[in-house]
């Protein structure tokens, strides 16, 4: 006979009180089947007070899950609890290792804070979106029954060389368990070393996904809890243990950071030196950030690690590396062959070079900000190496051009905005870039204008890159001065316009439920 654990058998427990509650078909609807069916259950993560709503995530189809949870809302739960379960029960079922899953985290944080822009009646909406995209995954590859996180167990506290290195070091060689294991190690520790720990791994390739995941990752612990951190950032470091996967297996190339890195950082003596605090003016941002544009990565690498020498302060070269990959945006001649049916011939949203670069770089430099100075330093001339080496296929003159701009007559901020949401549903890119443009010379003020593109970017599917691409340019314009961060809302006008004619699936649905027309 088997022995089941105690947690298992409440879990059954639990499962035939909902039965006895609902009802046999209300269960089957939402796929409460018994607990008991399986005769040896793994073991299985759990999430205390939130794991009813966790497995409720994974369990429930998502045109059945979103009118439970908008009445979880109106019964008082908050919209911070339902992102924390959503999160929870995305890295529970994918570990950081499925494609649209691992998007679908990264989009929950961005969903949240475009809650808070919104007003009051509208804030559930950009959440139910991203959560009915994770419930959709989530049934796709099987729900509970093929959770990919376990739980792990404890680890030693004692490491014989820096975390960092050794974390690297295993990973480099697929040892999965001694990673997970070092990493359990580091997480019971401060929680703020462990992270600066993986960022050892984190800069060891270069990968949109690998950076922002990390970041969204360290974000989301302020939302659901420091005491689910490990579970949050075992994702970032099983992504890069994937990552090496297909290294190994020759389906991808190491990138040449691994050695450029360690090289700049032993020429400018960058480890252990005080950071320097020198504002740069305009010009030396554009200039630099022209260099990052257009230098290939080494050159690009090293250019900011000897401006790190020169003592720019590290909130300088960020900015730099943001400009950089927003005019990616504005050069980008569009797709020469549809990548799919929502991604045509012609359009940049989605994973283009230029919104993945805007992303990776708002990724680097986030994290250039929280970290020690070791690691601020390699963030930064990482971000420059990712950034660099991609303009090789763009146009020479960014939008708009000056004909362009000279076709926007109308110069009144109002008026520009319903030019500027005509020209989005007509997916004209280049009028939308002009428009936005002509909006902020005429004096048109931010808020009115993001209002504009926030409703897009809730509407919209956007190719699973919407929420993380609108929240990248919101930051960037507050973090970037006068000078340069008109251009980020040009490249979300244009973006937003590409994307445009695919409503994301569950937005209607979410809309009836909230009463919103």
């Amino acid at each position: 006979m088997t022995i089941r654990n105690r947690r298992a058998f409440l879990a059954d427990v639990g499962r035939g009180m909902i039965l006895a509650s609902v009802g046999s078909s209300v269960a089957a609807d939402l796929e409460l089947t018994p607990a008991w069916a399986d005769a040896t259950p793994e073991p299985r993560l759990s999430f205390g007070p939130l794991e009813p709503l966790v497995s409720l995530m994974q369990e429930t189809k998502p045109d059945k899950l979103m009118p439970l949870l908008v009445d979880r809302l109106r019964a008082g739960t908050e919209l911070r609890t339902l992102v924390a379960a959503g999160a929870l029960a995305n890295a529970r079922e994918f570990a950081g290792q499925d494609y649209i899953g691992y998007h679908t985290f990264m989009a929950l944080a961005p969903a949240y804070d475009m809650a808070h822009e919104l007003p009051e009646a509208q804030r559930p909406l950009p959440v139910l979106k991203v959560l009915y995209r994770n419930a959709t995954q989530i049934q796709a590859t099987g729900g509970c029954k093929h959770e990919a996180l376990k739980p792990l167990a404890a680890a030693g506290s004692s490491l014989d060389q820096p975390g960092g290195e050794l974390l690297q070091q295993l990973t480099r060689k697929l040892d999965v368990a001694g990673a997970e294991q070092a990493f359990a190690s580091m997480m019971a520790g401060p929680l703020d070393e462990a992270y600066q720990q993986l960022q050892y791994e984190v800069q060891d390739e270069i990968n949109v996904h690998r950076v922002v995941l990390s970041w969204r990752a360290w974000t989301m612990i302020d939302i659901a809890g420091q005491e689910y951190a490990h579970t949050l950032l075992r994702q970032s470091l099983r992504y890069c243990l994937d990552e090496e996967r297909h290294i190994r297996d020759g389906q991808w190339h190491s990138s040449d950071v691994r050695k450029v890195l360690p090289k700049l950082l032993d020429q400018y003596k960058l480890v252990g030196r005080t950071l320097g605090t020198r504002r740069a003016d305009d010009a030396w941002i554009e200039s630099f950030a022209h260099t990052v544009y257009g230098a290939s990565r080494p050159a690009a690498a090293e250019a900011a690690a000897a401006a790190l020498a020169d003592g720019i302060a590290p909130e300088s070269i960020g900015e730099a590396l943001s400009v950089a990959a927003n005019q990616l945006v504005l050069h980008d001649p569009g797709r020469e062959k549809a990548a799919s049916a929502e991604k045509p011939v012609g359009s940049v949203h989605g994973d283009s070079v230029g919104v993945h670069a805007s992303d990776a770089a708002n990724a680097w430099r986030n994290i250039a900000r929280v970290s020690n100075p070791r690691n601020t330093v390699a963030s930064l001339i990482v971000g420059a190496f990712h950034t660099a080496g991609q303009s090789g296929r763009l146009k020479p003159d960014p939008l708009p051009t000056a004909e362009q701009l000279a076709s926007v007559r109308s110069t009144e901020p109002a008026r520009l905005l319903e030019e500027l949401s005509d020209a989005i549903r007509q997916k004209d890119q280049l009028r939308a870039t002009a428009v936005a443009t002509r909006y902020s010379i005429s004096g048109g003020q931010p808020r009115p204008i993001f209002d504009v593109l926030l409703g897009f970017a809730t509407s919209e599917d956007g190719a699973l890159h919407a929420e993380k691409y609108y929240r990248t340019v919101a930051e960037e314009f507050a973090a970037t001065r006068p000078a340069f961060r008109w251009r980020q809302v040009a490249a979300l006008a244009r973006v937003t316009a590409s994307e445009f004619g695919k409503p994301a699936p569950g937005v209607a649905q979410a809309k009836e439920l909230l009463k919103l027309t």
